[in-house]
């Protein structure tokens, strides 16, 4: 593009050398404004800046001048986003495990491109991507997408849904059958998506992990189930089919039977080690905050696990099992 097309989007760079380079502790000179510029084959005089900066402000670009030392600094002042609301979203994205390590960085460096350069280095600098238990479905993104479609058009949806196991290894569920379901509500609940919906060959609301879903298509048929979800309270429902809290952080040996595989990988993760016991049965060594909430996800399990150490964690599995029983006897 030679000098007289670069003239025309003159305007577009000075605002995009502004939005990269400046934020309330940065600012650019009229000088360095010229020289930005430059970069891009555009030579500009100060009145001609000066004039474009007026006209981004008519638009309602916060382009703030201050005055230092007989010399003026421009800078832009409000943007779309703050930087604490840049770092939330980061937080988020890499706190969420429904997203994979690969999508998050990409989202991360998109957040990156709402800030000045200054500030994107801030954010880059609270990224703890790497090691966090992330799913590993690259899918989900057009799966959420899709049901969100369907829940739009009023029809159903139909997917493969899978189970990990001992092996860790996806095996199909239902026999490899389509799963039909009538999509209502998406919830983000324990660091997962579930879709909530109704399946009309059970005749009850189900759920299911959005991660976990293969080959998901939207559906010709018109949504089943309304009766149902006209006074659902979506939150409600979660609480009570979903809920991990802070405790004393222990290294804890559980020996488990081969069918809670993927129990083991949706709670610890798939790096999580297993050492084979017998054809039935393996171990694995997790750190975890010992809870009451940890203690009960155990006891809900049933003998499917056993606590093999420490012994203080046995003990106060016993201890619940007595106070269990004293509320509600033998």
């Amino acid at each position: 593009m030679g000098i007289r097309g670069n003239q025309r989007l003159r305007i577009l760079h000075v605002l995009e050398i502004l939005l990269r380079k400046t934020d309330d502790e940065h600012g650019l000179t009229m000088k360095e404004l010229r020289d930005a510029l430059k970069f891009h084959d555009i030579d500009a005089e100060r009145k001609t800046i000066y004039a474009d900066i007026e006209a981004l402000q008519s638009f309602g670009i916060d382009i703030i001048g201050v005055r230092q030392d007989n010399t003026y600094y421009y800078h832009v002042g409000g943007r779309e986003f703050e930087l604490a609301e840049l770092k939330l979203l980061v937080d988020s994205v890499q706190a969420a495990k429904f997203i994979t390590e690969k999508k998050s960085r990409l989202l991360i460096k998109k957040l990156e491109g709402l800030a000045s350069d200054y500030e994107g280095q801030q954010l880059q600098r609270q990224v703890y991507v790497a090691g966090r238990i992330k799913t590993s479905n690259e899918a989900i993104y057009y799966n959420v997408d899709r049901i969100h479609e369907a829940i739009g058009r009023n029809v159903k949806i139909r997917f493969h849904y899978f189970q990990w196991n001992v092996k860790k290894e996806q095996e199909l569920r239902h026999s490899g059958k389509w799963y039909c379901i009538s999509p209502w509500a998406l919830s983000w609940d324990d660091e997962n998506y579930y879709l909530v919906g109704y399946d009309k060959e059970a005749e009850e609301i189900r759920h299911y992990r959005v991660d976990k879903m293969l080959d998901l298509e939207v559906a010709r048929e018109k949504r089943e189930g309304g009766k149902y979800f006209r006074k659902f309270d979506i939150a409600g429902y979660a609480r009570k089919i979903f809920g991990m809290f802070d405790g004393e952080e222990e290294l804890v040996t559980l020996r488990l039977q081969n069918r809670l595989a993927g129990v083991v990988i949706d709670r610890f993760g798939r790096e999580t080690t297993f050492f084979p016991v017998d054809r039935d049965s393996f171990e694995v060594k997790v750190k975890v905050a010992v809870s009451r909430q940890f203690l009960g996800w155990l006891i809900a399990l049933g003998d499917w696990v056993e606590v093999v150490s420490p012994e203080s964690v046995v003990g106060k599995i016993r201890e619940i099992g007595k106070e269990l029983r004293q509320k509600y006897g033998e």
